[in-house]
């Protein structure tokens, strides 16, 4: 993964080191976290966070290979 160097809001950065902290996150981790559901948010304006929220978790336990077949009925 390509890394860039940007310049952000010094507030930003110690609410996401705080945050961080307590998720067990690093600060760019945890601001990368943000983004994510930023943009989620954005591309879905009528989703809940939950959902959203719900959403990535439910993609990294695929990642992770820890989904298991639903059986109807």
């Amino acid at each position: 993964m390509a890394t860039a160097s940007i310049r952000l809001d010094q507030e930003l950065v110690e609410k996401a080191t705080i945050m961080g902290k307590a998720l067990n996150r690093t600060t760019p981790k945890q601001i990368e976290h943000w983004a994510k559901i930023g943009e989620m948010m954005e591309d879905n304006p009528d989703l809940p966070y939950e959902f959203v929220k719900q959403a990535i978790i439910s993609k990294a336990e695929k990642e992770a290979g820890k989904l298991e077949p639903y059986s109807f009925g």
